[in-house]
């Protein structure tokens, strides 16, 4: 497997994940945001929400490049495999965070859905990735 796959990977899975987050986490079910405005920091677009937003866009690359490294120390190659460590890292991280999260923290159970669909969709993409150009 060349650095140029892996590279690629990542590029295509960033790509594609920053428009599912666009959908997921800005487009979905965005009026249920307001239901607790207290909750969020900048509710209706205030000053540095840009700079939140971008932040949050290049933490969530960590989550697409440590998967693709993993696949590649771990020598996963294939759909079926990536798909399934993408399955089984939701499962482990993401899915239990964001709904320990909402127990404690006032959140629509749509926006809940949204964030974990969201994160299902980032690791199935990079797995995608993964099983298209390393397989």
């Amino acid at each position: 497997m060349s650095t140029s796959h892996l590279v690629l990977a990542f590029v295509l899975s960033a790509i594609a994940t920053n428009l599912t987050d666009w959908f997921f986490f800005g487009v979905l079910f965005h009026k249920k945001y307001l239901v607790y405005p207290e909750v969020w920091w900048r509710p209706r677009g205030g000053a540095g929400e840009t700079k939140a937003i971008v932040w949050s866009s290049l933490l969530s690359l960590l989550s697409i490049a440590g998967f693709i490294v993993a696949c590649s120390i771990f020598s996963i190659r294939g759909y079926k495999p990536a798909l399934e460590l993408a399955a089984l890292i939701w499962l482990m991280a993401p899915l239990p965070m964001t709904i320990t999260n909402a127990l404690f923290v006032k959140m629509h159970p749509l926006i809940v859905l949204t964030h974990c669909l969201g994160w299902f969709a980032r690791f199935t993409i990079a797995a995608l990735a993964v099983g298209w150009l390393l397989g």
